[in-house]
């Protein structure tokens, strides 16, 4: 059912809401001055606008979207309610004349994901800060980081066979990682699983830290991995938890993966950093790397597999002109992912379609609403003109951020590391 309200004096004209077949509830918001433009997201009915939502819709576009309370990991589904949405969307107010798919996040997976595989309903994506490896590489990626900790900290850890008490593990973990950073042997440690993983070595401890200063660095990395808020070890608990729940089965596997090449694959940095901690602490770190590579491999559920891989891996083929926006230090959403899916849609063929850009700052989704706003104009810009441009240069992004006073402009020229799963 969907109601139409109207706002008071101050507010955009109409409130759309209602529900979906599978309960989620989804809202839009329309300003009076509506120009034809429609933004749907993931999270949007659970508490937008934000501030750069209703910069957009200030601007003209109607803004909405669903929430993630409904489908959690069945990508698929919400995929589906993001069209849906639409639908009661149109039957409201009418047919948009043209339709963004946005998010961060999970969101941010929902809108590559809803463009790629219906460009009739989307004519444009901003991705922020989403898992655009895709859902089985990125679990797989965070299951080499895991099991690599356990291997050398305390394999009596928690890995994938996550207990229904999350906080629980989550401590376990965190307390295991905080005796371990306070010794240089366990700081070369998880320097080692850290580089592995990809996590990034700029956190909210340490800003830009400089490769050469392992000691920084590593401190960066643990930041990322335990020490900061939102930390990457209590991701890996819940969202593990919570996939395996979902897909019936575990949906990541480690095994014929040797570790000793997995980390030659990562940034020359990444590797000098590990070097320099294991000298520093006196231990072998190709002794490490066999113990690793010696310990008995976790086989996924291949039921698992396909339903996760179901519920979306992308393929690159993209035919609407797609921005990815994320930050180099966040540590949920790694950046290395961002290398795979561009790869994929080169590989594809429409490299043309696809830009990326990065912001400077650390923290998961950690842009300001300048950035956002930023971004969703240069997708729009693209789809007026039918080019680029140069919008996507970091000079030109961060002059248009400034402009819009609506916080910090910390775009940034970033050379992305190969993912490595």
């Amino acid at each position: 059912m969907t109601t139409v309200a109207p706002a008071a004096a101050d507010e955009p004209d109409q409130t759309i809401e209602g529900r979906l077949a599978d309960s989620a509830p989804y809202r839009f918001v329309v300003p009076g001055d509506w120009n034809g433009t429609v933004f749907v997201e993931l999270d949007f009915a659970s508490g937008g606008p934000s501030g750069a939502q209703q910069a957009l819709i200030d601007d003209g576009a109607a803004y909405g979207g669903t929430t993630r309370d409904v489908t959690g990991w069945d990508l698929a589904g919400a995929v589906d309610n993001q069209l849906e949405a639409l639908d009661a969307f149109a039957a409201a107010v009418g047919e948009p004349s043209r339709t963004i798919a946005m998010g961060s996040s999970m969101g941010g997976m929902i809108a590559a994901t809803t463009g790629e595989l219906h460009p009739d309903r989307i004519d444009g994506v901003v991705a922020a800060c989403g898992g655009l490896s895709g859902t089985v590489s990125q679990w797989n990626q965070k299951l080499d980081t895991v099991f690599t900790l356990a291997q050398l900290i305390d394999p009596s850890l928690p890995v994938v066979d996550i207990p229904e008490d999350i906080e629980a593990a989550r401590s376990l973990w965190q307390d295991a990682l905080a005796e371990a950073q306070q010794t240089p042997e366990g700081r070369a440690r998880i320097a080692l699983a850290s580089a592995i993983g990809q996590l990034p070595a700029w956190s909210q401890s340490v800003a830009d830290p400089d490769p050469r200063d392992p000691h920084e660095y590593q401190a960066g990395w643990y930041g990322s991995l335990s020490g900061d808020p939102l930390p990457y070890i209590g991701q890996a608990m819940s969202s593990r938890y919570a996939s395996t729940q979902q897909f019936g089965g575990l949906p990541s596997w480690n095994v014929g993966i040797d570790y000793k090449r997995q980390l030659r694959m990562v940034s020359a940095d990444a590797r000098r950093v590990v070097k320099a901690l294991y000298r520093d602490a006196g231990l072998s770190l190709e002794k490490d790397l066999a113990t690793v590579n010696g310990a008995d491999r976790i086989e996924a559920d291949p039921e698992a597999v396909e339903r996760f891989a179901a519920s979306y891996e992308f393929t690159g083929e993209i035919s609407v002109p797609t921005l990815t926006l994320n930050n180099v230090g966040d540590q949920i959403s790694t950046v290395a992912q961002q290398s795979a899916y561009e790869q994929r849609v080169r590989r594809a063929g429409n490299a043309p379609l696809l830009r990326q850009v990065y912001v400077g700052s650390a923290g998961h989704c950690a842009f300001s609403d300048a950035e956002v706003v930023t971004a969703a104009n240069v997708l729009l810009d693209r789809l007026d003109t039918g080019r680029w441009g140069g919008s996507t240069v970091p000079h030109h992004l961060n002059a248009a951020a400034e402009r819009l006073d609506m916080g910090e402009a910390r775009f940034i020229n970033y050379r992305l590391e190969r993912f490595n799963r």
